[in-house]
């Protein structure tokens, strides 16, 4: 696996590419809990700055966490095409209308008592820190290298992986 480290633009374009391909994330609060607080999230979108937007109740455990503490981690995974990030950063919670009603859609009625909910609020998470692995192939490529690479002992670039300048 190579390493690479990618410059601004390129590590904005990476953290786009695999949030647009994989969506849910877990997101870590509390980090001064045990255990760690984790829970699955739906990216809403990435902004042009690079944030990355979820909503969330106003009452619910992780946005008390933030509350207390805006670090966050957001870990995506994608073991059926070999793609991971992790990204580390600072969330803010928010009720601006303008903002709830660009990340609200039809979809969020399960979660949420319509756009006019009370408790709806915006989380928007600023990387500070992020890491990915991706493999540049499709995973049954990948694999077969792999077999390869186990039956002749050569070492096989299987993918990338590296520090995202942010």
């Amino acid at each position: 696996m190579s390493t690479e480290k990618l410059d601004k633009e390129e590590s904005r374009k990476k953290i786009k590419s695999l949030v647009g391909d994989i969506k849910v994330a877990m997101m870590i609060t509390g980090f001064d809990q045990k255990p760690i607080p984790a829970i699955p999230m739906t990216t809403k979108k990435i902004d042009n700055d690079g944030n990355i937007w979820f909503l969330s109740l106003r009452n619910s455990h992780h946005n008390q966490n933030l509350l207390k503490d805006k670090q966050v981690q957001l870990l995506y995974s994608d073991p059926s095409d070999m793609e991971y990030l992790s990204v580390y950063g600072e969330a803010e919670v928010t009720t601006d209308r303008a903002v709830l009603e660009d990340l609200y859609e039809k979809t969020d009625d399960n979660w949420f008592e319509e756009i006019d909910d009370p408790n709806l609020t915006a989380i928007k998470v600023r990387p500070e820190e992020a890491y990915y692995w991706d493999t540049k192939t499709n995973k049954y490529i990948t694999l077969l290298k792999l077999g390869v690479g186990a039956i002749t002992g050569n070492k096989q670039d299987i993918g990338e992986k590296g520090e995202l300048d942010i």
